[in-house]
């Protein structure tokens, strides 16, 4: 039986992790729970779960104390933005295997994060539907046979938007997402393909590829979450149900291929479509390609504004067009420096922050 420590527990990913425990006790144990808020709620789910290490902060001092209080054999990091950064470093630090949802921690930080995780001989898990699927199918093919790397895209809400209707679209209407139920910043991004962007530097670092190696493509079904090719002009493909259970199973029971009770993809009566990306109108797909041929800390730069601009859509502030304008402007400065450091990570990322709250 593994013990799992959660990260974010009370989120999507949390809730969904808290689903698969309780759906397989033999299998699985909730040891710890970390919520940044939801007091009450942490305290009936430690309660309904019969576990005795429960946190209401994010604070790394804590959670490496729960760390050695609970033992977990691996912690799921739910964490949303930023903030799921240092919780990252924290288990790492520790030695402890990583299933990690929180992008963040890679498109920051994955030189430091990488180092540390071969130091204390921690793996870490990509929990991502896109970069599992990616993972699985690298680990049945075998990465010297695949030439190309394919992330689906679901499109978001405005997939068939045009332009001009584009320039009013209010943030309650980016936030009804056809086929994912997400926190509200990730539902945004996916609205302006920015997590497609995320996701994109992501996988160019997890799997060690070239940007010009990474593909996108929209698939509104959001059925198969990513696809490989092989050096032979193949395509494979990982298809399932749009749910996040899947590949936090997969996380969770790695290196093995477990029974579970998810009930298997059915392909009858299913239509799969597939279409290019409309980087004109949604140019933050693009930028992400730029900050991750750039290097430097221009992948830190892309987040931290991204992150600024999408809050303040939600909050009224600026337009849905405004969001990609700002990180424009902040790419447009000098991100050369590489940072040596999680706290130079953590000053590139205020500079950058501060520029974009400037502008809005």
């Amino acid at each position: 039986m593994k013990k799992i420590l959660i990260l974010g527990c009370t989120g999507s990913i949390g809730t969904s992790t808290l689903s698969i425990i309780k759906s397989m006790p033999e299998s699985f144990r909730a040891c710890g729970l970390v919520a940044h808020t939801s007091r009450n709620k942490v305290r009936e789910l430690a309660q309904e779960f019969n576990c005795t290490g429960a946190l209401t902060s994010e604070d790394p001092d804590c959670i490496r104390k729960l760390l050695i209080q609970t033992q977990p054999d691996i912690v799921v990091n739910g964490i949303s933005g930023s903030n799921g950064l240092l919780p990252s470093k924290t288990v790492l630090d520790a030695g402890v295997d990583l299933a990690l949802a929180n992008k963040e921690t890679v498109v920051m930080a994955w030189p430091l994060i990488k180092s540390l995780a071969e130091k204390n001989h921690a793996r870490i898990l990509p929990v991502d539907s896109e970069h599992s699927a990616l993972f699985n199918l690298l680990e049945r093919i075998g990465k010297g046979s695949v030439s190309e790397l394919i992330i689906t895209a679901s499109g978001g809400p405005f997939r068939e938007y045009t332009t001009e209707q584009l320039r009013h679209v209010t943030a309650a209407q980016a936030l009804n997402h056809p086929t994912w139920k997400m926190g509200k910043k990730i539902t945004v991004d996916s609205a302006t393909l920015a997590n497609k962007g995320l996701e994109v530097i992501e996988a160019c670092r997890l799997f060690d590829v070239s940007p010009d190696n990474v593909k996108v493509v929209v698939h509104p079904q959001s059925i198969v979450h990513s696809l490989v090719r092989t050096i032979d002009g193949m395509l494979y493909g990982q298809i399932s149900d749009p749910d996040m259970k899947h590949p936090i199973l997969s996380a969770l029971t790695w290196p093995e291929t477990a029974y579970n009770y998810l009930t298997p993809f059915d392909l009858f009566d299913k239509s799969l479509t597939f279409f290019r990306p409309r980087t004109e109108d949604f140019p933050l797909l693009s930028y992400a390609y730029e900050a991750a041929r750039n290097g430097g800390s221009y992948t830190i730069a892309y987040n931290a504004a991204n992150e600024v601009a999408a809050l303040a859509f939600l909050a009224d502030k600026i337009s849905f067009s405004d969001i990609s304008r700002i990180v424009r402007t902040i790419l447009d400065n000098d991100w050369k420096m590489l940072p040596d450091s999680f706290e130079s990570v953590f000053d590139i990322d205020k500079k950058a922050r501060t520029l974009a709250e400037q502008l809005i």
